[in-house]
């Protein structure tokens, strides 16, 4: 899996005028000349299927991604009950709820903002959606409980092994009123939440569903208190620990909340717990476990179309994220690499480069409503620099980049061939019917050969700080695909697709 990454305290230049104009106009720029246009519809197409890849369960008929098969048929029986389907999240075979939920979060969010730009992969957006979500709706069927882990991580992680042929630990670890787990829930109800409203209109039924869990969810998170890296530690760190607290994802629920069902008690407790819950902290960061910059966004599109100045401060700092991130004046814990990528230290880079495009995208729509331009010092962001800097991005994923390579796999003449993916890297059943054992894996993972299963659309953890990639499995920082890599590139790639 895609461990988060660290905090940097990397100084970066804040104010440099003579050097910052020459380098923000660089990075609207391609780095390297001859670079082609984009297929970004063929690209969105790839990106939506990556998540069959990722499917847990048993498969459905018309399953596309055709050498994966049926696994982990019995999740969840251990504690009495059904946790099979789901995503794994990564290259490992463990379902982590807290990331799932964020992925279903930001799939819906895409859905929700841009799905009129999705064309015929539309229904295969929702599809992807409610195979996270009819998981989501298993995980919290026992009322004050949340299922939030299946897989022991030690034990799976210990092994090299396809998910059709797990033998692992299948423990399924869980919040209650006694241990709980305020971020993890908080989530789960934002994911169910912005789901219903993708559903609201295609199943009523389910997306009233959706909305009631959500609501019975974000109040166990919010009654019972706490951070589930305290209650589950051993099981959840250092693999998905909540480094950020719990505080950012009651905001985040209840954001979501507001916005799926208008009742007025969500508003009430975001205005009255902006300050408690530290709405203005690191708004410059947005990820599975840090939605301040999100809540900022989000809560942002009412301020802007001008049905909620009491909610403004949320656009100021929605605005301050903006200036926190433009080039050449950025944050010290926001950097861009030579070849001109968003670049923030730790692991799994592409995870920060698409979520923070995601809201540079989602921000510059809604400031086109009301004619907003965001100042910034000497300087000001219009919403065209906003969606120029977030195509930059989408456009060096796709390969305008020094390496002269996509990332996504299967997208373009040249995109990683070995990455950090069991699924992948391992014979297909259909190839080598019989079992591969724990140990007997580790000979595919060390191979230097190319991956014999294309997992298309995967986008991989990315180059490092100057623009170099290790095209090898054992660097899974950089070979690695996550789901919630590719939630939020899904919004920015329909987009594009409809204003190329």
């Amino acid at each position: 899996m895609a461990r988060k990454a660290r905090r940097s305290l990397a100084n970066f230049p804040a104010s440099f005028p003579s050097f910052s104009i020459i380098f923000f106009l660089s990075l609207l720029s391609p780095t390297c000349s001859s670079f082609s246009s984009h297929d970004y519809a063929d690209a969105l197409r790839k990106s939506i299927l990556f998540f069959e890849g990722q499917r847990s369960g048993r498969l459905p008929p018309d399953q596309r991604v055709r050498w994966r098969r049926d696994s982990a048929l019995h999740d969840g029986a251990t504690a009495g009950v059904d946790l099979t389907g789901g995503y794994y999240d990564a290259g490992d075979n463990i379902k982590f709820g807290f990331p799932m939920a964020f992925t279903a979060t930001l799939l819906s969010w895409s859905i929700i903002d841009f799905g009129k730009s999705m064309g015929p992969e539309l229904g295969n957006a929702v599809r992807a959606v409610k195979w996270a979500t009819d998981y989501l709706l298993k995980a919290t069927a026992v009322p004050g409980v949340v299922f939030v882990q299946v897989g022991d991580p030690y034990s799976d992680h210990n092994c090299w092994e396809r998910p059709e042929d797990m033998d692992t630990l299948r423990t399924a670890y869980k919040i209650d009123r006694a241990h709980p787990g305020s971020d993890v829930a908080g989530e789960t109800a934002a994911a169910l939440a912005a789901a219903s409203i993708v559903f609201r209109s295609r199943d009523p039924a389910y997306s009233l569903l959706l909305l009631d869990r959500a609501v019975k969810v974000f109040e166990f998170a919010d009654k019972y208190r706490g951070a589930y890296s305290t209650s589950l530690t051993s099981a959840v760190c250092p693999f998905y620990c909540d480094v950020n607290g719990y505080q950012d994802e009651l905001l985040w629920g209840a954001a979501w909340l507001h916005k799926a069902s208008r009742r007025r008690e969500y508003r009430e407790y975001i205005i009255n717990n902006e300050v408690v819950l530290r709405a203005g902290d690191t708004i410059n960061e947005f990820g599975w476990d840090n939605k301040h910059a999100g809540i900022n966004v989000l809560i942002s599109k009412e301020v802007l179309m001008g049905r909620a100045e009491d909610l403004k401060s949320f656009q100021n700092n929605a605005d301050g994220f903006i200036c926190s991130i433009l080039p050449g004046i950025s944050h010290p814990q926001v950097q861009y690499s030579p070849g001109g990528l968003i670049f923030k230290a730790g692991g799994s880079n592409m995870q920060h480069v698409t979520s923070l495009s995601f809201l540079l995208l989602a921000y510059s729509n809604y400031m086109s409503h009301s004619n907003h331009v965001v100042p910034c010092g000497e300087r000001s962001a219009s919403p065209n620099l906003l969606k120029q800097l977030a195509k930059r991005q989408v456009d060096y994923i796709l390969g305008d980049n020094p390496m002269r390579m996509s990332y996504m796999v299967g997208y373009g003449a040249r995109y990683p061939r070995r990455i950090h993916h069991r699924g992948s890297s391992l014979p297909s059943v259909l190839a080598h019917p019989g079992h591969i054992g724990c140990k007997a894996g580790s000979r595919y993972f060390l191979s230097p050969n190319p991956n014999p299963n294309l997992l298309v659309g995967a986008v991989v953890g990315g180059p490092n700080s100057s623009d170099s990639f290790p095209d090898s499995r054992p660097f899974f920082q950089e070979s690695e695909p996550t789901t919630y890599i590719n939630a939020p590139l899904v919004g920015l790639l329909a987009f594009f697709s409809a204003h190329p």
